[in-house]
Order: structure tokens, then C-alpha cells, then sequence
């Protein structure tokens, strides 16, 4: 979706997307790069390597584990994830009033039913309705209570004819963007000869895919179900198994009477566990209420390690700097210095999400040094 050399936002370690990165030089890049090899005839012999295009770069399990990547906080803790999901259902079900919903919610930062929700800015592109049918809606569901985080547009173009760029530019406007909404996907879409083959419905979420990755947030793509029944419900989705493949997750809203107020939500995806939860619609407000969730989320058992740094690392000890040893010595575990890293390594999105505590281990000239700090964000 979004042309590779046109990436601004560079794959940081994690706690570093809480600060913009300061430019620097080619020289600065390259001696930085040049660290994580053994000399810099090693980053030399890679470079070449790199510029062939029959060479394959991969890496190694001890590399995977030696490196630290970029935390993804949820939008909704075990609900909504950063990346590209269908959310589907019947014409006239609902859906536009539940994605108003988790609009406004993480727009405004409040919790969504029992579910703790991150604020941040959010685009819905209602491209169903218009203006003086979203602001009566909005005015029944929340009354006077308005926020300036939420934006709508009833018009936009459609992917590869503008929408890109379109998308783009409301991001750089708008840096603190968490969730693009677009209602539905069949009103972007390219139109053409193959548009319901598996290949152009992969193509279409993996184009969207790119995007939400590069930027590190969410996009949640509305779309419809097939009139026909199926036992696994996402089956349901119209077009081919290539949307969801594609796709990060997906959403099935679905009513057993048409008539009635209560509803079910399937979830599935990547980041989280598999739900269902059952709704129900405030005839007046027209707002889904939560009546029960069928599986209970699934939590990580405590780590012991984690805590120790939680407890380290406080509002009066915001920050450490030191090699992997002398943390050993500071925490006073019985753990060697390179298990001690490998296991922040592993867990630095856990101690972000969790603790609020960023991490960072970089390869400096006198050794690995880690550094440990609390989040402003």
C-alpha cells in the first residue's frame, strides 16, 4: 500500500516509538550498523551480499534472540491489536454502530465493556453514510460528550486511485494515530475483472498489511457475510479464504433473529485468543452492552524477572544504564549475564505493556549495554 523507499518510520527497539528519532548522518547509521558485526569487514562482506539479488538474508535462532523488537501495545487489551482486520456481518446489523463504539472508546481512552483501552487518535471513514446521519447517531450514543480525537470523512478514494496517499497524509497530520476504520471495503476497492479471486482478495488485504505495519497501527476493515450458513463461522465472510489468510484477525458479528437486540461476536487472529462474546443493543442508545464472554482470556503466568525490574526501576530510580552483568549484580538473580539479556530480549514488549518500562540492548564499542527506563508515554 505504501511504496517501500517512502517509509519514514524506521523498526526501533522497544520503548524507542515513544520518542521521535533524531536524524542522523550516513557516517552516524553506518557506524551504528557496523557494531552488530564482529569488524566492520563483516558489515563490508554483508553489504555486497545484500546487493545481490539472488542472496537470501537470514537469521539465526541465537540472532532472533539477541535482537529486540519493537513493542505493539494493544489498542483494547485481548481485543484489538495493531495490524489488519475484517470485521464482518450481515447488511443492516449493527456493525457501523459497534464501530462508533470502539471509535469513541479509543478516541477518549475510557474502557470498552470489562476491556482496559489505550487512547490515541483515531480516522473513521463512514463511507455508508453521510455527515447528518453520523452526528444524529453520535448524539444518541453519547450524548454531548464529543472528543477532538475522533475524525470522520463520508468521501474517500479508492486504493491505488489516491486512498494511499490520502491515508498517509492523515498520518502525518495526525502522528498519534492508533485505528483507521474503513466502512466498508467494498466502497475502496479497486474495481476489476478478478476481484473476487483468492489471489486479488489476498492482495488487496496484504497491500492494507504493509501499511498497518509500517506505522504500527490498526486498520479494521468492515465487511459483509454470505447469506449461507457455515460451522466455523468466518466462513461466513464474503469473497474468498484470501481476506482472512491475509489478514491480521477478523471480527463476525451475528444475530440469530434479525429482530432481536442480542448478538454474538467471534473473534479470531493472531495477537489474541479466540472469544466469543455475547451482546446486547440498548434499544434507546443503541450502544452494545456486554453481556458475557464465552472464553475467558488466557494471561501470561507472572515472571519473576519482570517484577524484579518493575520493582528496580521506579519513579525514583526512572533510569539505568549498565552491561548485562552489572544487572545481575543490581537485581541479585542467580542467572548468567547472557540468559539474563536473552530473557529481556524475549520479554521487552511484556515489560512495555505490562510495567511501562522501556528497554533497549545495544551492541556499544566496550560491549553490550542495556538500558532500562520509564515510559512518559
Amino acid at each position: 500500500m505504501i511504496i517501500e523507499n517512502e517509509k519514514t518510520v524506521p523498526n526501533v527497539s522497544v520503548g524507542a516509538d515513544t520518542e521521535q528519532p533524531s536524524q542522523k548522518s550516513t557516517d552516524d547509521i553506518i557506524t551504528e550498523e557496523a557494531e552488530d558485526f564482529n569488524s566492520f569487514e563483516d558489515f563490508q562482506r554483508e553489504m555486497i551480499l545484500m546487493m545481490n539479488p539472488s542472496y537470501l538474508k537470514t537469521v539465526s535462532m541465537t540472532e532472533l534472540y539477541e535482537n529486540v523488537y519493537q513493542s505493539k501495545p494493544p489498542l483494547i487489551d485481548g481485543l484489538l491489536y495493531p495490524g489488519t482486520y475484517i470485521f464482518a456481518g450481515a447488511p443492516k446489523l449493527g456493525k457501523s454502530f459497534l464501530m462508533a463504539q470502539l471509535a469513541y472508546h479509543i478516541s477518549t481512552g475510557t474502557p470498552l465493556w470489562n476491556y482496559t483501552v489505550r487512547k490515541g487518535t483515531v480516522l473513521y471513514l463512514a463511507l455508508e453514510d453521510d455527515y447528518r446521519r453520523l452526528q444524529e447517531r453520535l448524539y444518541r450514543m453519547f450524548g454531548a460528550e464529543s472528543t477532538d480525537n475522533l475524525y470522520f470523512s463520508v468521501s474517500a478514494s479508492q486504493l491505488g486511485n489516491g486512498l494511499d496517499e490520502q491515508l498517509q497524509g492523515f498520518i502525518t497530520e495526525h502522528p498519534d494515530t492508533k485505528l483507521i476504520i474503513i466502512d466498508t471495503l467494498q466502497k475502496v476497492r479497486e474495481v476489476g475483472g478478478d476481484k473476487y479471486s483468492y489471489a486479488s482478495d489476498y492482495e488487496i488485504i496484504n497491500r492494507i498489511k504493509k501499511f498497518t505495519d509500517c506505522h504500527g497501527i490498526c486498520v479494521l476493515l468492515v465487511h459483509h457475510t454470505r447469506k449461507q450458513t457455515a460451522e466455523d463461522k468466518f466462513d461466513m465472510i464474503s469473497g474468498t479464504t484470501g481476506l482472512l489468510g491475509a489478514a491480521d484477525g477478523g471480527f463476525v458479528l451475528q444475530k440469530e433473529k434479525r429482530t432481536s437486540n442480542a448478538a454474538t461476536l467471534e473473534v479470531s487472529g493472531r495477537d489474541q485468543p479466540d472469544q466469543k462474546i455475547y451482546l446486547n443493543r440498548n434499544p434507546e442508545t443503541l450502544l452494545w452492552d456486554l453481556d458475557r464472554v464465552e472464553t475467558e482470556l488466557w494471561k501470561e503466568p507472572p515472571e519473576p524477572l519482570l517484577e524484579m525490574v518493575a520493582e528496580f526501576i521506579t519513579a525514583d530510580n526512572a533510569e539505568w544504564y549498565g552491561t548485562p552483568t552489572e544487572l545481575v549484580a543490581v537485581l541479585g538473580v542467580d542467572m548468567k549475564a547472557n540468559a539474563l539479556s536473552m530473557k529481556l530480549n524475549i520479554n521487552a514488549g511484556r515489560l512495555f505493556n505490562e510495567y511501562g518500562i522501556c528497554y533497549e540492548n545495544k551492541r556499544c564499542h566496550d560491549g553490550r549495554k542495556i538500558h532500562l527506563w520509564i515510559s512518559q508515554a
